[in-house]
């Protein structure tokens, strides 16, 4: 059976449900906890590049030491 060409239900997209707490405008609580976790994932970012950096230099201390 082909397709209706008149029927446009749907063709928007969806609309995303809404919680109480968004309803009534406090927001939602996930842009918050994705806050949270986007900060966390800079201080683990950072804390590696620092730990990488003190590697990468206790090599060339221990070679400049040899010498």
């Amino acid at each position: 059976m082909a397709k209706s060409r008149n029927n446009l239900l749907g063709v928007g997209g969806q609309r995303k449900k809404l919680s109480r707490a968004e309803q009534q405008g406090a927001g939602p609580a996930r842009d918050g906890d994705r806050k949270v976790a986007e900060d966390k994932k800079q201080e683990l970012v950072r804390k590696m590049r620092e730990r990488a950096a003190a590697a990468d230099a206790a090599p060339a201390q221990d070679a400049q030491a040899d010498s």
